[in-house]
């Protein structure tokens, strides 16, 4: 599942000339964008930096790749205008859900197959399995 996830993910940035390092910032950015309600805040460049276990100089080019193709927007905190947030552009936002919407349609008829506890199941499964492998991380410092 992950590989063909990946295989998916790869086609897109194919098609948008953007880079597999490009597809997991905009996953990440989307990810924080998506529920400001929740809770999370914007993710920064700092922040993308840590989560994808980049340079400061690599995260800085992706950005501004992702920027001059019109995934993102940089948008300079109002109370402190050295913060910048990243957000993902609505156009951008558009042509993604266009591309993904036959994935996110399988997902649903592959779940629709399964019972409220089976998906319980299976959830409680993923979430242990991504705490397993969440500790084999290895501590850049």
């Amino acid at each position: 599942m992950n590989s063909e996830f990946n295989r998916i993910a790869q086609e897109f940035a194919q098609a948008q000339g953007l880079h597999l390092t490009d597809m997991q910032a905009l996953i990440a950015i989307l990810d924080a964008d998506s529920d400001p309600e929740a809770g999370g805040e914007p993710m920064t460049p700092g922040r993308l930096r840590g989560q994808l276990n980049l340079t400061s100089g690599a995260v800085t080019a992706c950005l501004d790749r992702l920027e001059r193709a019109g995934h993102i927007r940089r948008v300079r905190d109002a109370g402190d205008r050295r913060v910048v947030h990243l957000h993902y552009a609505d156009a951008a936002r558009g042509l993604a859900r266009d591309y993904f919407r036959p994935l996110a349609r399988s997902t649903d008829a592959a779940r629709g197959r399964f019972s409220p506890e089976e998906l319980e199941v299976v959830v409680r499964f993923l979430a242990e399995m991504n705490a397993e492998l969440g500790l084999l991380r290895r501590d850049p410092g």
